[in-house]
């Protein structure tokens, strides 16, 4: 069993030279100063900022608050190799890396002791964020905000003292007291679902579902798993076997590319397996219930949005025409109707690059997805703009390589098209696809209206037509997953369904600001261009990248939130490439 240098109560007992430690000089005596400052005017704290020496880190002061009254301070506490003192295996490979910072900054908040320090700790996603990070030399930085105290306007010293210079290092000793066996769970999960998803694509698959998974949430916001929900088990029909280096061979439901339809009663877990689809994209904690359920990383949910903003966007494959004449291979609305905004979000989707749409008739628009044989009769063709989504699933599968998965409980007509069929009865799994395929050979009379469909035109953004300034300054907020304001922009995400939290909100400001400055979104790139240098920038810096447009908690998204959030910009302008 590999062996820790020594206790971290020991490590912080020690005394370094900060000569032996970094090339930059950080200052002593933070408590002394603090003291010292007791009872001068508020905006003194401002003199605090620089680096502190901390018997065993540095402690950074990024910025001060200007008064008690306003958001926290921000600073940062670092600890190089020897004195965070973790086990090298723990960070050996990326993924590792990952999750163990999610723990440490779980372990930071547990063990605060007051509320003046604020770490954002995430919930059951493991996602890259600025709040923790540990270097692939086995060094940590926590970043975090404080809430420097004051009496009135005033400073008070003590009580910084106290905060900055015991219950800080104090929280971030304990978090990085962790045990063994502990680190060791959240590694060899972070192990387990990187090899997951690696097979998963060797073999083929967009979706992979464990046995004894735990699907069902306690509530809208509560993500953590319901108690004596029932586990996940697959049809043996639809049943892969994976062997993963931790948790051995694994059983479970492979989804393979094309059209899959999950049918069933309502109440019966179609949405809840769809909902797990979609945060399928993220690794998740232990204990969650979903560490063994990976989408294809592409996957996008898809859903109708009344009164989004649309801009340039070519949906002619899904409207033909529009009474009022405009053109619909390069949509612009600021009023899109439920039908408009689905296929407006399919579209940008596909132009993003995403290869698994996910569906679900709940949040949809009827009249995008299906025309029944009494409508047609009663409408026809000539007088209707809209092909629905079920003539045009197939051509997207076979000739584009882009699959979906459709949660459907009232039409029974995408049994034509689908490669595979799901019943969910009281949460298990049925493959009922040959049942499915007889009465699909049973004529209704509907008549396909579409046989292909067509790939969008690429388009470009341009760049002015973006930006953060508002009234001089640049201005970047989160209202949680709802809304980003982006300068004058109120951009409102309530349907990106795949947004985790508010610090992935605030990471899609700061990556679309970075797009800007970077020169990736420069007027000539494509929006599929500029999304793959982005994507190239934050693989390789990580939150680096969107720390230097602003140091605040943050989480790393992908680049279809990124997308997804430039496409709802009202003041957005593009062109067509070529």
């Amino acid at each position: 069993m590999a062996e820790r240098r020594g206790g971290r109560r020991h490590r912080r007992a020690e005394s370094r030279s900060i000569d032996d430690h970094h090339s930059y000089p950080p200052r002593h005596d933070l408590s002394n100063e603090l003291t010292a400052l007791e009872g001068a005017s508020y905006g003194r704290y401002k003199s605090l900022r620089g680096k502190w020496w901390t018997t065993d880190a540095i402690l950074h002061v990024i910025k001060v608050q200007s008064d008690p009254f306003a958001p926290p301070s921000r600073v940062a506490l670092a600890f190089d190799s020897e004195q965070a003192d973790l086990i090298e295996d723990w960070f050996a490979t990326e993924a590792r890396r990952r999750a163990l910072a999610v723990l440490l900054a779980k372990r930071f908040r547990a063990a605060c002791r007051t509320k003046d320090l604020r770490i954002d700790a995430g919930g059951q996603e493991i996602l890259r964020r600025s709040s923790c990070e540990v270097g692939a030399d086995g060094s940590v930085v926590f970043r975090l905000g404080a809430q420097f105290p004051g009496r009135g306007r005033r400073i008070d010293g003590r009580g910084a003292a106290r905060l900055l210079c015991e219950a800080l290092p104090d929280a971030a000793d304990a978090a990085l007291s962790v045990g063994e066996d502990e680190a060791a769970r959240w590694t060899r999960c972070a192990d387990d679902a990187e090899a997951l998803r690696r097979a998963v694509a060797e073999r083929g698959l967009v979706a992979f579902v464990a046995d004894g998974s735990e699907l069902p949430r306690r509530s809208g916001v509560d993500q953590r798993p319901m108690e004596g929900g029932v586990p996940f088990t697959s049809p043996e029909s639809m049943a892969v076997r994976i062997e993963l280096p931790h948790a051995g061979t694994v059983r479970g439901m492979g989804i393979g590319p094309g059209v899959t339809l999950v049918v069933g009663g309502g109440f019966h877990g179609k949405s809840t397996l769809l909902r797990a689809l979609e945060a399928g994209v993220w690794d998740h904690i232990p204990g969650d219930g979903r560490e063994l359920v990976v989408a294809d990383p592409s996957a996008v949910k898809i859903r109708a949005e009344d009164g989004r903003a649309a801009t340039g966007v070519d949906v002619h494959a899904f409207v033909d025409h529009l009474p009022s004449g405009d053109d619909t291979r390069h949509f612009t609305t600021e009023n899109a109707s439920g039908s408009t905004s689905q296929a407006a979000s399919i579209v940008e989707s596909l132009e993003a690059g995403s290869r698994l749409l996910l569906i679900d008739e709940d949040t949809a628009a009827t009249n995008l997805m299906i025309r029944d044989a009494r409508m047609q009769e009663l409408v026809a063709k000539d007088r209707e703009p809209l092909t629905p989504l079920v003539d045009l699933i197939r051509s997207m599968a076979d000739d584009h390589g882009v699959s979906t998965v459709l949660v459907m409980g009232g039409s029974g007509d995408y049994m034509d098209v689908a490669d595979r069929v799901v019943m969910m009865d009281a949460y298990r799994p049925e493959d009922v696809t040959e049942r499915a395929k007889a009465l699909a050979a049973e004529p209704t009379g509907r008549v396909a209206e579409a046989d292909a469909f067509t790939m969008p035109r690429p388009r470009v953004i341009e760049p002015g037509s973006v930006s953060s300034e508002f009234r001089g300054k640049q201005k970047i907020r989160a209202g949680g997953t709802d809304s980003l304001r982006f300068g004058a922009a109120d951009v409102d995400v309530r349907a990106v369904e795949q947004i985790t939290d508010q610090s992935m909100t605030v990471g899609i400001g700061l990556a679309v600001e970075a797009a800007l400055r970077r020169g990736w979104i420069d007027g000539r790139a494509t929006v599929a261009e500029a999304l793959d240098r982005l994507e190239a920038a934050l693989d390789e810096g990580g939150t680096a990248e969107l720390l230097e447009v602003r140091n605040v908690d943050l989480a790393v998204p992908r680049r279809h939130e990124v997308a997804a959030a430039l496409n709802r910009m009202r003041e957005l302008k593009v062109r067509q490439s070529g």
